[in-house]
């Protein structure tokens, strides 16, 4: 979208854009459905939960990636072309080597959403001993017997601390890749 230009261009994102409007929840049914003809509802390796992480099939991580590539001038393209690079080494040898901090920061976010996800894993997993941590803090309030507070946040600690250590290893490429993609140079 920030590159090419081609006929329908401008609808396509669009509706793309719109699908951000689109509540998660409206979206349950139909892939709890598609999970189940794949036979990964109570996968052990958490199918329904790792596939769509790894493909990012979030409209916001597009959105993020074409307002970080509209900053990439076109100089550095014409350059290459000139040099005698086609578009596919223009991309692999240019735009991607540029593109990594909005790829660190997409990925960080996806990580982060996804390990505080509580419906996916909810949904998606029925055995409880393969629950994941999001769903153990919410376990771990018994309300019968009142909150256990040093429990709960216990938990919640132990939860918090992957994002942590991942968030602490790649920070600067976090922070690069957030401010650049709002900044028009």
């Amino acid at each position: 979208f920030s590159r090419f230009e081609f006929k329908g261009r401008n609808f396509l994102f669009a509706v793309l854009i719109s699908t951000l409007f689109l509540p998660q929840v409206v979206l349950n049914v139909p892939q709890y459905v598609l999970y189940n003809q794949f036979g990964w509802i109570d996968s052990k390796y958490y199918l329904p939960l790792i596939v769509p992480t790894i493909f990012a099939s979030d409209t916001y991580f597009v959105f993020m990636l074409i307002q970080f590539m509209r900053n990439i001038s076109k100089e550095m393209e014409e350059a290459a072309k000139i040099d005698g690079c086609n578009t596919v080494q223009i991309l692999i040898r240019i735009i991607c080597p540029m593109l990594k901090p909005a790829m660190v920061s997409c990925a960080l976010f996806q990580f982060m959403w996804s390990s505080n996800d509580f419906m996916g894993p909810l949904l998606y997993v029925k055995t409880p001993s393969r629950y994941p941590a999001s769903i153990f803090v919410k376990l771990s309030m018994d309300a019968d017997t009142g909150f256990d507070w040093n429990r709960v946040l216990a938990v919640s600690l132990i939860s918090i601390i992957p994002s942590l250590v991942v968030f602490f290893l790649s920070q600067n490429s976090f922070v690069e890749g957030i401010t650049a993609g709002s900044v028009k140079g």
